[in-house]
């Protein structure tokens, strides 16, 4: 499946799009350190530049791996290319919420797809900014209000699955019901959420949990959550793990659409195991590698 990942996801208007400056640096398969042709080629960048002002620092991958690999990937690629900048070309601060990831267009050569993309402005047009941007004085909105009567699930939902087909996945409107009805401070456990041996991608036949949670937290618009991920089998999380997991689960609510005001994730390692470690057995080793949904406010 074909899939832009941006660190940034505020969307500008289409007529301003066009009015700024953008320069692209290349990456090799999977990697996030500049090859030494464009860490040269990035210098020469900065050196023509000095006067210029970068808006945003998008970072995109090709479409191999999985989401939560590939968005951090992305991520990397943008401090890496940050991380030369830094000092030396003048950037807003917000350059990490701000996106013009609508004027890249997925190619077919996938080196051409693994870049990171600076928005920028010369110094001639430095007084359009605001006008580029399009910083307006935001609307006063109403606080979405907390639905009336008992909230209904979908059964099942159309996703895109490998090889850009959509796919049909069945959802469990049990849990999702227990999840939107639990209460501020009540935790509730993933059930059969799997994910990829020693990293956080998640396994396929996992899918529908992700899409269980972003419909519960659609339909129930007050709600807020922390994502709280644990492992099982070991001393110590040496890879982090369980943060990483929590962190994946959450990017995928956020990229597709839950602000990130109702979400946050925490990892606690083998801190907090159901059952003691070493496990006895399989099933007391899947009760201890979880991710539970923390209820912050409903």
């Amino acid at each position: 499946m074909k899939r832009l990942f941006s660190i940034l996801m505020l969307l500008l208007f289409p007529a301003m799009l066009m009015a700024q400056d953008q320069f692209s640096i290349y990456f090799d398969s999977n990697k996030y350190e500049l090859t030494p042709i464009e860490q040269g080629r990035l210098l020469g960048w900065i050196n023509t530049n000095g006067t210029s002002k970068i808006l945003a620092i998008n970072g995109y991958t090709d479409e191999d791996g999985t989401i939560g690999l590939n968005d951090t990937l992305s991520q990397r690629r943008v401090t890496t290319v940050f991380r030369n900048i830094k000092g030396k070309v003048n950037t807003r601060e917000d350059f990490k919420t701000r996106s013009f990831g609508k004027l890249h267009k997925q190619s077919p050569i996938k080196a051409e797809n693994r870049k990171v993309t600076i928005y920028f402005l010369k110094q001639k047009d430095l007084a359009r900014e605001s006008e580029v941007l399009g910083l307006t004085e935001a609307p006063k909105t109403t606080a979405p209000a907390k639905p009336k009567g008992p909230v209904s699930y979908p059964a099942s939902v159309m996703a895109m699955g490998a090889g850009g087909k959509e796919e049909e996945l069945k959802l469990d409107q049990a849990f999702m019901k227990q999840l939107g009805e639990a209460k501020k401070g009540e935790k509730i456990r993933i059930p059969n959420l799997n994910f990829y041996e020693n990293t956080f991608g998640v396994m396929p036949d996992s899918r529908p949990r992700l899409f269980e949670l972003l419909e519960v937290m659609k339909a129930n618009p007050l709600l807020k959550i922390k994502l709280q991920g644990h492992v099982c089998c070991m001393k110590a999380d040496r890879n982090d793990l369980s943060t990483q997991r929590a962190k994946a689960i959450m990017m995928f609510l956020n990229k597709s659409g839950i602000d990130k005001s109702r979400l946050s994730f925490e990892g606690f390692g083998v801190s907090q195991p159901m059952y003691a470690i070493p496990e006895k057995d399989a099933n007391e080793r899947e009760a201890n590698r979880r991710v539970e949904v923390l209820i912050v406010e409903n």
